[in-house]
């Protein structure tokens, strides 16, 4: 593998299959995601026989094919999302609640995923997206440059909002749009959210990283400690985005040039119905 790509992927798959027993308890952003897509999926009045539901943790769609990076549970096929092990023209659906954030090649991970689906098929994913995390961010990095004198990468690199859409026309796909969902979680303290994204298998997977000194990390968690409202309990961003296109099919509208995606997520999926 080569070492421009981001992610290590030995260290994604272990932290995925660490996450598996105890997900339950940190579940909510996966299934929040998870009850949007299916939503934002009953919006097309048509069946969807075949479905490959993509990544993540726990599986989001019934009786549906299953990819994963470990084999977690019966009948998962394991794989990257960048090297889907189907024929083309598989399905008719592709279902993905947050697996995306952290593949090596999202650009291959979406055309693999467009060359799986039937002519006229949808493909809805959600992931998080790049303004997640910036209170934790800014914490570690300003904590990093005033004991250090510079910074280092230690969370991983989303994908911006404005970029979404585009990357699936590049793709491909028809129609492409992208929605953004905004949430707040809240912490007492920095080591409560690094149990939470620990839990999730969220911590941090790149290829190209050094270890968090002691002194770093408590002066982080100190900065994060002061930022905290009135209950004693800090703000943290997630930004979720949600992402839909069509395969390629007869009498369907030609994809749109990168960045002029402007459709709304339920005006595109309504007018394939």
């Amino acid at each position: 593998m080569s070492d421009l790509l981001p992610f290590d992927a030995v260290l994604r798959r272990r932290r995925h299959a660490a996450a598996v027993p105890g997900f339950g308890r940190v579940s909510f952003l996966h299934d929040l995601m998870a009850d949007e897509l299916r939503e934002r999926v009953t919006m097309v009045a048509r069946p969807f026989v075949d479905v490959l539901d993509l990544g993540g943790p726990r599986a989001i769609w019934p009786a549906a094919t299953r990819v994963a990076l470990t084999a977690n549970e019966p009948g998962v096929t394991v794989a990257d999302e960048d090297h889907l092990p189907f024929a083309d023209a598989s399905f008719d659906l592709v279902v993905s609640a947050g697996a995306l954030t952290t593949v090596n090649d999202l650009p291959a991970a979406l055309v693999g995923i467009s060359r799986v689906l039937r002519p006229d098929g949808l493909f809805v994913a959600a992931f998080i997206g790049g303004m997640s995390l910036v209170e934790l961010r800014a914490c570690l990095l300003e904590a990093e440059a005033a004991i250090t004198g510079g910074a280092g990468s230690h969370t991983a690199p989303m994908v911006e909002a404005s970029a979404a859409a585009g990357l699936l026309a590049r793709a491909g796909f028809a129609m492409p749009v992208a929605d953004v969902e905004r949430i707040t979680l809240r912490y007492p303290s920095l080591f409560g959210l690094f149990e939470d994204l620990t839990a999730m298998g969220a911590r941090s997977v790149l290829r190209q990283r050094r270890p968090m000194r002691r002194d770093v990390l408590m002066a982080a968690a100190e900065r994060f400690t002061a930022l905290a409202d009135d209950d004693g309990k800090t703000g943290v961003t997630i930004e979720i985005l949600h992402v839909a296109g069509w395969a390629p099919g007869p009498g369907q509208p030609s994809p749109r040039a990168p960045g002029s995606a402007t459709t709304s997520l339920a005006a595109a999926l309504k007018s394939r119905v």
